[in-house]
């Protein structure tokens, strides 16, 4: 049992030297006990981080499930409704609308699922968890001064398990860097507004190197035994970058029909299942941008399957 030692008790002592702590680190008293005096143990986001269906579930299925035709008819709707501000998001960001509705629907099926959880309280849970205490602690911090500085308002915030907000579920250091309040109203919405929503995706993935036009992956094919050091089944550390010639020349067979602009682009191979027989693909950099953006190798394919389908 991972979460034995974690108790309602010891998070009430926590919480009392987090305040502190977060004082210390210049948020208003105001801020913190306004904010942190309903923060609750929530047991269930323990229980949620140790599961999750990235980890677990095969490409195939997950693809599936997440870049479905219903899902694809559904984001050229969307594209239809808001087609010039998607537009206008596109030129200015130069980023693609597609990409842009892709992870939209990846993440909240299109603003349906942005996640009810009390964030403070998952925030909170997950700092005084010890899995990944330090990088939930300083999440908390920050999203405190954002609310310190009235861009977020605390009413609103309600989201993932994990502290994710919004429509395209941005993490608290996440909105501090990247967030855009697109309609000059003077609040970052995230989850009301379209506007500010498109606009901040774009920003960040735009902003962690995203180029607009590159391809993302191509669907392959191993007809030969391969030396295992050209294999990635991590998301944490891609390597083995070469062109498209090179990988044929090494047997590998490419399902898809290459655009004559891609063979210059240096791919890497991945196996997400890990196993040879299991599905394989050529990414390229755009593609591990989409890692950034979440460190999730089918993740990754399930956004680029679903722009392309759109």
């Amino acid at each position: 049992n991972a979460h034995a030692n974690l108790s309602k008790e010891g998070f009430d002592i926590w919480i009392k030297s987090y305040k502190e702590y977060a004082h210390k680190k210049g948020i208003s008293k105001k801020t913190i006990n306004s904010t942190l005096k309903n923060a609750k143990f929530l047991e269930k986001v323990i229980i949620y981080d140790r599961k999750q269906p990235e980890f677990f579930e095969k490409t195939d299925t997950y693809v599936k499930k997440r870049a479905s035709n219903s899902r694809a008819k559904k984001g050229k709707n969307l594209l239809r409704e808001n087609f010039n501000l998607f537009n206008e998001i596109e030129t200015n960001f130069n980023v693609e609308k597609e990409l842009l509705i892709a992870l939209w629907g990846i993440e909240t099926n299109f603003g349906k699922h942005v996640g009810k959880m009390d964030i403070i309280s998952s925030l909170a849970t997950l700092s005084y968890d010890t899995r990944r205490s330090d990088f939930f602690s300083n999440q908390l911090l920050i999203l405190l001064g954002l609310i310190d500085k009235n861009l977020i308002d605390p009413k609103l915030l309600y989201g993932s398990w994990a502290g994710a907000f919004g429509n395209f579920q941005f993490m608290p250091s996440t909105i501090k860097n990247y967030a855009l309040d697109y309609d000059k109203n003077d609040k970052i919405e995230l989850k009301k507004s379209l506007k500010d929503s498109l606009a901040s995706a774009a920003n960040y993935i735009k902003k962690i190197g995203w180029r607009k036009g590159e391809p993302c992956f191509y669907k392959v094919e191993l007809t030969k035994k391969l030396k295992n050091k050209y294999i990635n089944v991590s998301a944490r550390k891609i390597h083995h970058r070469y062109k498209i010639s090179y990988w044929k020349n090494l047997g590998i067979e490419i399902s898809d029909d290459v655009d004559i602009n891609d063979k210059n682009y240096k791919a890497a191979l991945i196996l997400p299942d890990g196993d040879l027989d299991s599905p394989a693909f050529l990414v390229f950099s755009n593609y591990e941008k989409i890692l950034k953006w979440n460190r999730s190798l089918r993740f990754g394919i399930a956004v680029c399957t679903l722009s392309r389908m759109i």
